[in-house]
C-alpha cells in the first residue's frame, strides 16, 4: 500500500473535522480560505461567534500529538490570516475565536480532541 501524502492526510483530516463540527452543530462558511502563503482550514459559526478552525492529523507518534504542532508562529500567522478575512469580508465588531481540531490516527483507530478557545484572538 502506498504511503499516504501529506496534501492527501491534510484533506482527509479536513474532511473527517468537517464532519465532527457539523455533528457539534456548527455552521460551515468556508473551507480552505487562503490569504498570502497561509490557510485557515475551516471558517465556521457557532451561534453570534465566528469561528477559525486549524486541523491538525497524525498518523504516528514521530512528531508528536497534533494539537502541539499548533506552535505560536502558526497561531500568529492564523490570526494574521483571520484579520485579512475579516477586512476582506468587510466584518467588523464580531465575536471571534479560534479552536483546534486535532486528529489522532496513530492506532488505526480516529481520535478527536476538540480544542475551543485553543488560543488568544486579536485584540
Amino acid at each position: 500500500m502506498a504511503r499516504e501524502s501529506t496534501h492527501a492526510r491534510g484533506n482527509r483530516g479536513e474532511a473527517i473535522a468537517l464532519r465532527f463540527l457539523r455533528a457539534e452543530k456548527l455552521t460551515i462558511i468556508e473551507t480552505q480560505y487562503r490569504y498570502g502563503r497561509g490557510e485557515i482550514d475551516i471558517i465556521a459559526r457557532e451561534g453570534d461567534v465566528l469561528v477559525f478552525c486549524e486541523v491538525k492529523m497524525r498518523t504516528s507518534d514521530r512528531y508528536g500529538a497534533p494539537e502541539y504542532a499548533v506552535t505560536p508562529r502558526k497561531q500568529a500567522q492564523i490570526r494574521r490570516i483571520a484579520e485579512a478575512y475579516l477586512y476582506e469580508h468587510e466584518i467588523r465588531d464580531q465575536i471571534c475565536r479560534f479552536d483546534v481540531v486535532a486528529i489522532d490516527g496513530k492506532s488505526g483507530r480516529i481520535e478527536i480532541r476538540y480544542l475551543r478557545n485553543a488560543f488568544q484572538g486579536m485584540n
